[in-house]
């Protein structure tokens, strides 16, 4: 009965999405971090941006907040690449060392402990030489 209900006052609207959830993490990071400090109407920062999660959440405009999270995930895919790119550097530490190509700033990764070696990047063909 209930989820009837639900899936009834949901039809024709947003539901959530990647911005949503961002919000709505943003929001519970804040709230608990004003908290903490002690921050005395600092939490109507977080609570303005659960709203307005909400908002998007039960919007019928369905259009306006696909393009909100168009442009949200335009923002956000390169932080997120870069963040994963430093993840694995930082799980690979202990074998392999990342060199940028001085000629084409392409990363490169080459085995840890083999001494000094000439590296070739796959991109540009530069030629240098660096202590693994």
């Amino acid at each position: 009965m209930i989820r009837n209900f639900l899936r009834n006052f949901m039809t024709g609207r947003y539901g959530p999405d990647q911005l949503g959830t961002a919000l709505i993490v943003v929001a519970l990071v804040l709230n608990i971090a004003f908290q903490v400090l002690g921050v005395p109407y600092g939490m109507v920062i977080a609570y303005a941006l659960l709203a307005f999660a909400m908002f998007r959440i039960l919007s019928r405009n369905i259009q306006k907040r696909r393009r909100e999270n168009d442009r949200f995930l335009r923002f956000w895919a390169p932080v997120r690449s870069r963040a994963k790119r430093r993840a694995v550097a930082f799980r690979d530490r202990g074998t392999h060392r990342y060199f940028v190509c001085p000629s084409c700033k392409n990363t490169l990764r080459v085995p840890k402990g083999r001494g000094k070696l000439q590296i070739t990047c796959p991109r540009c063909g530069e030629r240098f030489i660096k202590k693994s």
